[in-house]
């Protein structure tokens, strides 16, 4: 609680509350047009950062201080507003329907059901044990993460984050300032983004990072969807989704694009057309995840896609029980809706999830510091996660019991 207690401080200057915050954003957003010549030269900082890291270099071997979580939040302020106020609490009000941008659809309940519906799930603490040094590590696909989430999979700089960043530059900070971390990045796809687009991804994925991402890709045609396939195998890609979520109404209103839901017979074609694992993403039912299990699915995201295609569903921590007790240990078990704090992620965990999906706050770290500021964002996490680990008395990752929660 002191964590976010101190992080609120951090991100509220001047000690405005976020009540305040809200009622000046105006006012900041005039500001930042007094800044952007400042802005632009952090850019070039941050883009000069995200470089480095890509190579395995960091901050401290190029003689530079570390960033700070206050520096890389008043950044990724100045770059994301009007898009995103950076709330010093990412709840899902402020911006409620703001979409394009970051808010939840309609009244944006969807995004702030994933929110509370994390704030009701309690951890029982327990300091009994002889649990001194957790082990955050999983295994994904015979790939080791050293921490049991990974980014989500993020993207349209221009129509959602405001575009201070291009596609290029934000999946090299994202890709690069996770396996710094030592975890996964995702690489998106967009509705309406041309093959050529996508292409360019896939190719900052191949020659800088050697393929070490899971690579999303909308639900276009089978036809689309099997052309992409390819291209992600020649990148040399873990493994691929398909968020079928997105066959909504903002994915209808692009001119020109099939984006549509998917039979369990056109998931069982996805799936035997290559031999990449293959992740069935926007799961929110008991059925849907046995379906995807039978359709041959490695894995699944349990998903609303962050409250942004259908107003009035459930959070995803109140549904996901449910759907681990079912299809535990058959595949891999994603989990991706506001997760903010490494005590969310252990939540997550003991309700079933192998890994988190991290989504907004990698958005402000990439904003704010390139890949170091999404490495940032993920050791802060991972920190929070290891202490919540030794206070709940769980000792690895790769097994956290229900019965921590009370």
């Amino acid at each position: 609680m002191s964590q976010m207690h101190d992080e609120q401080e951090n991100i509220s200057a001047g000690g405005f509350s976020r009540r305040d915050f809200i009622k000046t954003a105006a006012a900041v957003g005039a500001g930042v047009l007094a800044v952007q010549a400042v802005g632009s030269a952090r850019e070039a900082n941050a883009a000069e950062e995200a470089k480095k890291a890509a190579t395995g270099a960091s901050a401290a071997a190029a003689g530079k201080p570390a960033l700070k979580l206050d520096q890389v939040l008043k950044v990724a302020r100045e770059k994301l507003y009007p898009r995103c106020r950076v709330c010093p609490e990412c709840d899902g009000v402020a911006c409620a329907g703001e979409v394009p941008g970051f808010g939840g659809v309609g009244s944006g309940m969807s995004f702030q059901n994933n929110y509370r519906s994390l704030q009701k799930v309690h951890l029982k603490m327990r300091t009994f044990h002889d649990v001194k040094k957790p082990d955050t590590k999983v295994t994904i696909f015979g790939y080791t993460l050293q921490m049991p989430f990974t980014s989500a999979a993020t993207g349209g700089t221009t129509y959602n984050m405001g575009g201070k960043m291009g596609e290029e530059e934000y999946v090299e900070a994202i890709l690069g300032g996770c396996l710094q971390a030592g975890t996964l990045g995702w690489v998106a796809d967009g509705i309406g983004d041309p093959t050529e687009v996508f292409e360019r991804r896939l190719k900052v994925l191949a020659e800088k990072f050697s393929g070490k991402a899971i690579v999303t890709i909308k639900p276009k045609t089978q036809e689309e969807i099997i052309k992409r396939i390819r291209m992600i195998e020649k990148a040399g890609a873990l493994a691929f989704a398909v968020d079928i979520d997105s066959a909504g109404r903002a994915a209808r209103a692009v001119p020109g694009q099939t984006v549509e839901p998917k039979t369990p017979n056109q998931l069982r074609e996805l799936a035997k057309s290559t031999k990449l694992p293959f992740i069935v993403k926007g799961i929110m039912t008991v059925e849907e995840a046995q379906m995807a299990g039978e359709a041959g699915a490695a894995g699944i995201v349990v998903s609303n896609h962050g409250g942004r295609v259908l107003d009035h569903t459930p959070g995803v921590a109140e549904v996901l029980a449910a759907i681990s007790d079912k299809v535990k240990g058959k595949m891999v078990i994603f989990a991706d809706g506001a997760v903010r704090y490494g005590t969310d992620v252990l939540k997550l965990q003991a309700l079933g999830a192998d890994v988190m999906l991290v989504g907004r706050p990698l958005v402000r770290g990439a904003h704010g510091g390139g890949a170091e500021g999404v490495a940032l964002m993920l050791n802060k996490m991972k920190s929070e996660l290891v202490d919540s680990m030794v206070l709940t008395g769980v000792a690895r990752s790769s097994k956290v019991p229900r019965s921590i929660i009370a």
